[in-house]
């Protein structure tokens, strides 16, 4: 359907069509009780020309005036000006809590639809019913939207330090230490669960890193739902829908079969833990050609913890622990199999992630510490002798200068099958 065809009977505002007394019923046990959640499959044309406050009763959503918005964001100031996706520019407002009864004082983010961008109504019209009705602590939240004629707007809670994207790979950015990479990368994974746990599952289909919007203490939630997919309900094990999405994050079997699962949003999660691991783009054209795809250079290392620390982020300048970086290499190599059903659950990538910000950043094997004799277990003391003994053993200095931001080599070197990774996890 095209942007016209939308515009002739999508009219947000005085409906002249009645909604009927079962679709009336329906919106009302929704408000007062359990309910399923409505998606856009279950909106007609007609239902389209209703009023979205009455669709969505129970929601909470503030609806805007086109001229609200324009003196909160002081006429879409080109100051309040905070960046452009696919849907369109987005601008810093401010809501005084005289506007609304019940809604606080607050910034915001309105975002405003591009009428010639890639996006329509349609993406504008799943955002709205998406994040209308679905809350939790890593969904970014939707204050509510203006439909004016063709004006499309949505406003949202202001997330002060922007995406992941911005965070990670701006240029002279400051690099984020380990243990925020992992409360992110949780946290996301907190958000991708939430959805595919549902009773009425969502598919997110658009999980990248500049989806990912951080507060001030840099908790992650998930924004733009606009290519948002219902998840297979009953026997059906996929759903069937023309390829979207970003290019690097986007499933194999997705792009091949258009099959749309739970099992695509892992992938792109396992591209997006690589990138907070690596410090590089999903898909770098500068780079050497055999590098410029991420997740098919980095993959086979992910396997080897010989091999890791040559693809981890050279800015982490070796703060971080061995142990968490290859628990998070070996769950990324899972989620980054060309198999889906060896896939994990993102509830299976909690439980490996969870302890992992909590380990300290300075437990990478680039410090070289020896300790003093009586620090030394019982069984180590006495290897230590009989090196003595044999001549073998020599003298080191506390920390080694010049080789302080060199990995330690392993005695052994280990290779994970993805079967022995998935019981060494387990």
């Amino acid at each position: 359907m095209t942007w016209q065809e939308y515009c002739f009977f999508s009219s947000c505002f005085k409906p002249d069509i009645v909604p009927n007394p079962d679709q009336k019923k329906s919106i009302s046990s929704w408000k007062h009780s359990s309910f399923r959640r409505i998606s856009l499959s279950d909106l007609s044309s007609s239902t389209l020309s209703e009023d979205l406050s009455v669709s969505l009763a129970g929601s909470n959503l503030h609806v805007f005036t086109l001229q609200e918005l324009k003196v909160i964001t002081q006429n879409f100031s080109s100051s309040n000006f905070l960046g452009e996706g696919g849907f369109g520019p987005v601008h810093k407002g401010f809501i005084d809590d005289r506007m609304r009864p019940g809604l606080k004082a607050q910034p915001v983010a309105v975002k405003l639809l591009d009428l010639d961008g890639s996006q329509g109504h349609r993406e504008w019209l799943t955002e709205v019913i998406f994040l209308g009705q679905l809350r939790h602590a890593h969904l970014v939240k939707l204050i509510g939207y203006c439909c004016e004629e063709e004006h499309r707007l949505l406003v949202y809670e202001y997330m002060p330090r922007g995406s992941l994207e911005n965070q990670l790979f701006r240029r002279f950015s400051v690099s984020l230490p380990w243990s925020t990479r992992m409360k992110i990368a949780l946290g996301a994974a907190k958000g991708l669960a939430f959805l595919h746990e549902a009773e009425k599952p969502v598919i997110y289909r658009d999980f990248k890193a500049s989806n990912i919007l951080l507060d001030s203490d840099y908790t992650a939630k998930l924004s733009d739902f606009g290519l948002a997919k219902d998840g297979p309900e009953g026997d059906d094990t996929h759903v069937s829908t023309r390829v979207m999405g970003t290019q690097g994050y986007a499933a194999p079997e997705y792009i091949m079969t258009g099959h749309l699962t739970a099992a695509s949003d892992v992938y792109s999660f396992g591209v997006l833990l690589l990138e907070l691991l690596t410090g590089r783009k999903s898909v770098d054209k500068s780079r050497p050609y055999r590098e410029q795809n991420l997740a098919e250079w980095a993959r086979p290392t992910l396997k080897n913890p010989r091999k890791l620390n040559r693809v981890m982020d050279p800015r982490l300048e070796g703060q971080y622990p061995e142990i968490g970086a290859q628990k998070a290499a070996a769950i990324a190599y899972q989620c980054l199999s060309h198999r889906p059903k060896l896939r994990p659950t993102m509830s299976e990538v909690i439980k490996v992630l969870e302890p992992l910000k909590d380990l300290d950043d300075t437990q990478s094997g680039t410090f070289v510490y020896v300790s003093t004799d009586s620090e030394f277990p019982r069984e180590t003391k006495r290897k230590k002798e009989m090196k003595k003994e044999n001549g073998q053993f020599h003298h080191r200095h506390k920390l080694h200068d010049g080789h302080k931001n060199k990995s330690r080599s392993f005695k052994s070197p280990v290779v994970f099958t993805e079967t022995a990774i998935q019981q060494n996890l387990g």
